[in-house]
């Protein structure tokens, strides 16, 4: 079987400043690999937050979904993989611009790892899915780490250690929402706005 990732446009102004890409989470179920569906839950999700990336952009971001290959993060293809193809294509079509990403769980994860490619100028990761010992090298970079502290699926204190590694590098902030949980439905409105404005922020108003 066979599988490619895929763009999806959500704000695409004639003259950009800066551009997004949002990359959604999604575990692997079962034993064998499944595509990505652009109806199961972790993807749509996903489309509040990059139209609140669109909004506060005020028409002066691009932004696009990223859609994986497949679910979840095996050792033959991962979201990373994606992610780095994803910015390949938008490189492609704006190469002078600076560039955001926002993932969540295993799409914030990736987006940590992908940080350090070129015209990477932001990372925000919402209840990201860890290991204790990702790490990269973010120099230049401003990262915001967004964890529910009720998430029983990507534990927060993994994520403070990952933090603390790449802060070595990066202008990093880690907020914590007290009762946010994985899925970020309840409070989502918070998951989102500071996503959006911190990328906003981040690429439209450079310190």
């Amino acid at each position: 079987m066979h599988a490619q990732p895929k763009i999806v446009g959500v704000a695409e102004p004639s003259q950009p400043a800066g551009a997004v890409i949002v990359l959604h989470g999604g575990a692997q179920r079962g034993d064998s690999r499944m595509q990505v569906s652009p109806t199961q839950l972790s993807v749509v999700r996903m489309i509040p937050t990059a139209r609140a990336v669109a909004r506060a952009g005020n028409g002066r971001l691009a932004v696009y979904r990223l859609l994986n290959s497949w679910r979840g993060w095996d050792h033959e293809h991962t979201p990373l993989d994606d992610a780095i193809w994803s910015l390949a294509q938008i490189r492609a079509r704006h190469p002078d611009l600076p560039i955001g990403l926002v993932g969540h769980s295993l799409g914030g994860r990736a987006a940590l790892l992908a940080g350090a490619q070129p015209q990477v100028r932001s990372v925000v990761a919402l209840n990201p899915w860890v290991y204790p010992t990702d790490t990269a090298d973010l120099t230049g970079r401003r990262v915001l780490i967004v964890h529910g502290l009720r998430d029983k699926i990507a534990a927060p204190e993994r994520a403070r250690t990952v933090a603390a590694n790449l802060s070595l590098t990066a202008d990093l902030d880690f907020v914590t929402i007290p009762d946010g949980k994985h899925a970020m439905i309840r409070r989502g409105r918070e998951f989102d706005g500071r996503a959006a404005e911190f990328t906003a922020q981040a690429l439209l108003h450079a310190r």
